[in-house]
């Protein structure tokens, strides 16, 4: 199996070489070429349309990434769009009070989200996971966190940690999915000044496979938040309205304190939220400050109403597990016919592939591969992050996809086997 044919992607270079004079590092975030393929992929997109990407080359791919997690459906959904446009037209969306949208909003939320009794909204995630924390501080009067998983770029929880003082984040202490040992240790020290346990009900860290939770691993957690009266936090930013309407503190049947939503709620309209137990939250209304001019905008808030009338009317998640099921027993298949050390981990709504590691650190190599050949094929896939499916995904095009997957797969057999 030969090396696809490397893509165009000189207007995107040429974007980017401008963008590093007016940009800290030519874009913000994980969205620099290092941060993917450097030379391979793409750096600036063009457009839109269901499950397809048009960059500014005019290449097309089939996108995998889904933006990171918020488009549940597909881009430009007309029913969400064409709802956000007459609320902008009829209605307006920036005033200096409130709109109606956040009682119905919050109402629909206590119907759906099992540990919601009251909620705030916010922008991003980062800005939910920060309120939750200061709402649980608030609450129990203590200071300390125990956090497990990727929670934004704030302060207190930031990966990299140039420009923070160590004082920010020096009562944040991190346990691993899946070690309820890890936890149990650091409660056993600090459990009585514990704030918040903060938390993905699913595994999702960065860089790495995913996980479901062991049996006894949330019950556990719940047990000690219980034990030593910390709010427990759910962080389903990236997997409510994803893997069930309630989040996966529905789907695996363990209640938080509080929890945090983004990303698939509004299907890329700029929205997050901390809901939950209405004696938690109501610190929000007497101990504490949270506040943004841009916050109440209501255009998101329609948004979401929106995005979640139709999960809920075409019975989204349902087609999108079913697909996604078929789709991932499919690529392991494939993994077991190839046998390079690929690895297929996580659930049907989201998934990653990975490859096996090894000392001489050839997985690497195996890897970069893999994903030069998928997006050279015209498939949006990123080495260092999970997948995702979106409803129009057809069958057709997981078919295109996973007939790429087999080709990449043989590519890296030939070149390492």
């Amino acid at each position: 199996m030969k090396l696809a044919e490397k893509l165009n992607i000189s207007n995107s270079q040429a974007l980017f070489k401008e963008a590093l004079t007016l940009i800290p590092g030519g874009v913000l975030g994980a969205r620099k070429p290092t941060d993917f393929i450097d030379g391979e992929y793409p750096i600036f997109l063009e457009s839109g349309k269901g499950c397809r990407l048009m960059d500014v080359d005019g290449n097309e791919y089939i996108d995998f990434l889904c933006g990171y997690g918020p488009i549940i459906l597909g881009y430009r959904e007309p029913e969400i769009d064409d709802a956000v446009y007459a609320q902008i037209r009829d209605k307006g969306f920036c005033f200096t009070l409130t709109q109606k949208y956040q009682n119905i909003l919050a109402k629909k939320l206590k119907e759906l989200v099992p540990s919601s009794e009251m909620s705030i909204f916010l922008k991003t995630g980062s800005d939910a996971t920060t309120a939750a924390i200061r709402i649980a501080r608030a609450h129990t009067n203590k200071l300390k966190v125990m956090r497990c998983g990727y929670h934004g770029w704030h302060d207190w929880c930031v990966e990299m940690k140039g420009g923070i003082p160590a004082k920010f984040y020096e009562d944040v202490f991190e346990f691993q999915y899946n070690r309820l040992d890890q936890l149990e240790a650091l409660m056993a020290v600090h459990g009585q000044d514990t704030a918040a346990i903060i938390m993905t009900p699913f595994g999702h860290p960065n860089h790495q496979k995913m996980q479901t939770p062991a049996p006894g691993f949330l019950e556990g957690v719940r047990d000690l938040a219980d034990r030593y009266g910390a709010v427990l936090v759910y962080d389903e930013i990236r997997t409510g309205f994803r893997l069930s309407m309630g989040g996966a503190q529905k789907r695996y049947g363990v209640t938080p304190d509080l929890s945090v939503l983004g990303k698939a709620i509004a299907n890329g309209y700029p929205i997050s939220v901390v809901t939950g137990k209405q004696e938690v939250m109501m610190a929000a209304a007497h101990k504490l400050f949270i506040s943004s001019t841009f916050f109440p905008n209501s255009e998101a808030f329609v948004a979401a109403l929106k995005t979640i009338e139709i999960l809920e009317r075409d019975h989204v998640l349902e087609d999108i597990w079913e697909k996604g099921e078929k789709f991932m027993a499919a690529i392991q298949a494939l993994m077991d016919k190839h046998q390079v050390g690929a690895e297929l981990t996580g659930v049907a709504p989201m998934f990653y592939i990975t490859f096996e590691k090894d000392d001489a650190g050839a997985y690497k190599n195996k890897r970069n591969d893999f994903y030069t050949q998928l997006i050279r094929k015209g498939f949006f896939f990123t080495p260092h992050h999970h997948a995702y499916i979106s409803y129009r995904h057809t069958q057709a095009d997981l078919d295109l996809a996973l007939t790429a997957i087999d080709e990449s797969l043989a590519f890296i057999k030939g070149k390492y086997n």
